[in-house]
């Protein structure tokens, strides 16, 4: 995390799926993800491709980041989670089992010290 000049915390923008910029609602399959970094979290640029798990069971979705692929580098290893203030991700009504639908298409991405 060092090599990224990012510590425990820090935070940016992204796009939840970069297949699905910008739909309302988002429709997530349960499985691996890849998003989009908006602005900068440490090294890492807007656009820095950002992958992946998603998991839909229960009334969140968590989403875990394990690698980063800045566009004018080589992919390296990331520990983060996607999160939104209040009702985090909370599943619309009408998601199926293994599919998510979310209001929003963005959330926040935050580094952490490791998953629990």
């Amino acid at each position: 995390m060092r090599y990224l000049r990012v510590r425990v915390g820090d935070s940016a923008e992204v796009e939840l799926d970069a297949n699905q910029d910008d739909a309302r609602p988002l429709r997530l399959y349960e499985g691996p993800i890849e998003s989009i970094l908006y602005g900068e979290l440490g090294t890492l640029g807007t656009g820095t491709r950002l992958y992946g798990r998603v998991w839909t069971e229960g009334p969140h979705v968590v989403i875990r980041y394990y690698e980063a692929h800045p566009l004018d580098g080589d992919k390296v290893p990331l520990c983060a989670v996607a999160r939104l203030s209040k009702g985090q991700l909370r599943k619309l009504p009408g998601s199926q089992p293994g599919i998510a639908l979310l209001e929003f298409s963005t959330a926040g991405v935050y580094v952490v010290d490791g998953f629990r």
